[in-house]
């Protein structure tokens, strides 16, 4: 009988670890681990990158296949900035994603170099929640630690260096950073945030390894390691995706994005111009406040996050974290529309379709921007955390109109670093080897009417709000 292959996928979310092992041949998932992060809380989210090794070894070790498995790969989450002292080790906490203390520096670059310029050369018209504005933002504010910094890194960058030694990324997260672009780190970008090329690791090409394990790790010395990439590029890999099939993903942040054959262009900056984890493009919309601000209203109201009732004219902008789709980084939630007959539920309610709203509305941007497809071409594979609650499937019916897909597969980050993983040893693409595991089948919810009055009502709102809400004059 033929040894059985199997692979570790891992993804470093912002809250946890996950490491699945993977039977190569049936995409089986054999063994599973898990190990939390924690986040500040307060003006800032920073993580210790230290603590993200350390729940890497122990998912990685949980998942019983650490010593076994012939590859691995490391997904992680998008944007953080990770600074590394001559010796390895952080100089200070990771600025990650959802810190929007950069916004300041977001539009002095934006001023600087024009949105459509910005756009040309990045792919993407950098936020708060991107890494080249969270350097600038680290020069000002913290001069003497920036002064120490011997190599930055994004958080995948992070775990694959520990592991392999080598100083590497992918095009997939580095297209997330605002300093690079298709021929490769802009020179004059960093000069402008003041950042040496030398300090950053080298982009591999598309399914090239990173390494190999070193000693002294829980994982057998002498593993292939993939590139890993970031982890929307990842649940993209993990689910296969071809040309034109939109996904929302249901998460920390919620996003919308489909793989697309042409560069992503959208001076706007709705749309990130990310490449994938292949050849191709990811063009994406991001939101800060997805399924954890909901479940902040679910807790206010005393209700189960499942306990929403139909009806009533309530509109709430679950801002709680400042919001990057639309560009809104110092705004807070706000509830309008209140009446005596306004339920809990209605209310509860309203903040689902909230955060759904700006994904929605954003798809067909992103579909246009590269994607491939026209609106209503192919069902709306809905993923992440919250795609198996009732409350968020029946929102995203209603406000989508769309047909809905919900995968079997859970953890689809881990699932397409497992399949990049798998990549190395078989010499398929990871996405070929994803449809052979075929993991984006799963129960097809049929379309529902489209809920135009809803999305109004929300649309006239966010104009109406914008004063509040920090928008510039000329976007209320």
């Amino acid at each position: 009988m033929a040894e059985q292959r199997v692979v570790i996928g891992v993804d470093s979310s912002t809250q946890s670890t996950k490491a699945l092992a993977v039977d190569i041949d049936t995409g089986t998932v054999l063994g599973e681990g898990r190990a939390p992060h924690q986040v500040s809380e307060g003006a800032g989210r920073e993580s210790d990158p230290e603590q993200w090794w350390r729940a890497f070894e122990e998912a990685a070790a949980a998942t019983g296949w650490a010593e076994r498995a012939a590859a691995v790969s490391i997904a992680g989450q998008q944007h953080g900035l990770v600074t590394l002292d001559a010796a390895g080790a952080p100089v200070r906490p990771a600025l990650l994603w959802n810190d929007v203390r950069s916004a300041p520096q977001a539009a002095e670059l934006r001023a600087a170099i024009g949105a459509a310029e910005l756009v040309r050369r990045a792919g993407s018209l950098p936020t708060a929640a991107f890494t080249a504005p969270k350097w600038a933002w680290l020069r000002a504010h913290e001069p003497a630690a920036a002064d120490r910094v011997a190599a930055v890194r994004l958080p995948h960058d992070f775990l694959t260096e520990r592991l392999t030694g080598e100083a590497v990324t992918d095009r997939g997260d580095a297209s997330g950073t605002g300093w690079w672009g298709p021929d490769g780190y802009d020179k004059d970008l960093l000069d402008r945030i003041g950042l040496d090329p030398a300090l950053l690791p080298r982009v591999l090409s598309p399914g090239a390894r990173a390494g190999a394990v070193r000693p002294g790790t829980v994982l057998r010395e002498g593993a292939l390691v993939a590139a890993g990439t970031g982890d929307n590029m990842a649940a993209a890999l993990g689910l296969g995706l071809r040309p034109g099939q939109p996904v929302l993903s249901l998460g920390t942040s919620g996003t919308v994005y489909a793989v697309g054959r042409e560069r992503p262009v959208d001076p706007s900056g709705t749309v990130a111009g990310f490449a994938d984890a292949l050849g191709g493009w990811l063009p994406l919309a991001c939101t800060l406040n997805c399924t954890l601000a909901v479940d902040r209203f679910a807790t206010l109201l005393g209700r189960g996050r499942e306990e929403v009732e139909a009806g009533g004219t309530a509109v709430v902008l679950p801002y709680l974290d400042g919001e990057r789709t639309p560009d809104l980084p110092t705004a807070s939630g706000l509830v309008h529309g209140l009446r005596h007959d306004t339920t809990p539920g209605q209310l509860l309610q309203a903040a689902y379709d909230g955060a759904a709203h700006a994904l929605l509305t954003a798809l067909d941007d992103v579909l246009r921007a590269g994607g491939g497809a026209g609106p209503g071409d192919e069902p709306l594979l809905l993923i992440g955390g919250g795609a198996r609650g009732r409350a968020w499937q029946r929102t995203v019916l209603r406000l989508s109109g769309r047909a809905v897909r919900v995968p079997e597969a859970r953890e689809l980050v881990a699932l397409g670093a497992a399949a990049q993983a798998a990549a190395l040893l078989t010499g398929e693409p990871a996405d070929a080897v994803a449809r052979r595991w075929r993991t984006a089948e799963g129960p097809l919810l049929e379309p529902v009417a489209r809920d135009v009055d809803a999305l109004e009502r929300i649309g006239d709102t966010l104009r109406r709000a914008g004063a509040l809400q920090g928008a510039p004059a000329g976007d209320r």
